[in-house]
């Protein structure tokens, strides 16, 4: 059986885009763990945090 691991956004585990969720998911880590990481990066360097939800909202397909 082939186990490939796709980085796509999660429908069932999104609050905003589903990026987190899917990341976290990816990963193979609690959600929360994710969202927790994101809010830090937000705050410690905001307009690379920023470009790059949008970037990876746009690029990773909808699960």
């Amino acid at each position: 059986m082939n186990d490939v691991r796709r980085l796509m956004r999660s429908n069932d585990d999104q609050l905003i885009a589903g990026v987190c969720g899917g990341l976290a998911r990816y990963l193979a880590v609690d959600p929360t763990l994710v969202r927790v990481a994101a809010v830090i990066a937000l705050f410690f360097g905001f307009p690379a945090a920023v470009i790059g939800y949008l970037v990876a909202w746009a690029i990773m397909p909808q699960a």
